[in-house]
């Protein structure tokens, strides 16, 4: 029965503009609507991505409790109104926007100066009102994209003048949902599940579903089929020769071994304290042989030991 209901389950958007959508997904097994309801309203709410203003750094001002002459609104005021700016990047790295006015005038967020790519979707939004000719505000904002609520206190100090913001990044901003009875036929007792979804304008309601959905999915997959964990391969550390053994470990030509004997070296240790120069000098040694040692001691585990 599980896979002929899955078939006829059906997603279906009853209303939607660019902030509010009603969707309803039925027909579900009795208590799926409950399980994905909830499930879907903590994800869309805490787990996905969105952009927010987190911090502002205004001409001629210290600190956000500071006041500017001309201005209608105090920092307090118009630090709230900043933090309600709704925006939508292409970029995944902070942005700079800035804003330059003069009075007399209202400020809206539709003054605001944006990179390309980058879009405020709330530009009615009012930030300030200017009250004469002489009035100046000028604001250098930076926004970031991130997950749920971020607090100024978890942030470091962005230096002096830079005024840090609390962060909501959430693009949805309500969802409720509701589960009523419903039926296939003559099967009874199914669930149908109607979603009511409140974004903030970046993001269409049904996409946010879709991303939430597409979120839950992802870890359920887990679940279904863990991820394989790769073992790391550790190097055998490779067995060394004591001092004392004899040249003939290092597995050299029968003539380097010979020459070596004939000059005295008789082990490892007398080999190691014998100079470059001194083992040049021997009769049947070269440069060429050197380095065939040098390349024997590596290989027994004496590399970092050096013929002096």
């Amino acid at each position: 029965m599980k896979d002929s209901l899955l078939e006829t389950i059906k997603v279906q958007t009853v209303k939607e503009d660019k902030t509010f959508g009603i969707i309803n997904v039925e027909p579900l097994p009795q208590g799926h609507g409950v399980t994905l309801g909830n499930s879907l309203r903590r994800v869309l709410l805490t787990s996905l991505p969105g952009w927010a203003v987190t911090s502002a750094k205004i001409a001629g001002i210290a600190h956000e409790f500071s006041t500017i002459k001309g201005v209608k609104e105090d920092l307090v005021e118009i630090t709230l109104n900043l933090k309600k700016i709704r925006l939508k990047a292409d970029s995944e790295k902070p942005i700079k926007l800035k804003l330059e006015v003069k009075g007399p005038k209202e400020v809206t967020a539709k003054e605001i100066k944006v990179p390309q790519g980058v879009e405020i979707v709330n530009p009615d939004l009012v930030i300030a009102h200017l009250s004469d000719a002489k009035t100046k505000l000028e604001i250098e904002l930076t926004a970031q994209k991130g997950v749920g609520y971020e607090n100024v206190s978890s942030r470091k100090s962005l230096g002096i003048g830079v005024i840090p913001l609390d962060a909501l990044y959430s693009p949805v901003r309500k969802i409720n949902y509701k589960v009523e009875s419903t039926r296939l036929g003559g099967i009874i007792n199914l669930d149908k599940l109607t979603l009511e979804i409140e974004t903030d304008g970046t993001i269409l309601p049904s996409e946010a579903l879709k991303e939430g959905a597409k979120n839950l999915t992802d870890y359920f997959s887990i679940l279904v089929s863990p991820p394989k964990i790769r073992k790391r391969k550790v190097k055998e550390p490779k067995a060394k020769l004591d001092l004392a053994a004899p040249i003939e470990e290092l597995e050299l030509s029968t003539r380097i071994t010979n020459a070596l004997r004939s000059f005295g070296v008789e082990n490892v240790g007398d080999l190691l304290k014998t100079p470059k120069v001194k083992l040049l000098s021997v009769k049947n040694l070269g440069a060429k042989s050197l380095s065939d040692i040098e390349e024997a001691l590596k290989e027994k585990g004496l590399e970092k030991v050096k013929i002096v």
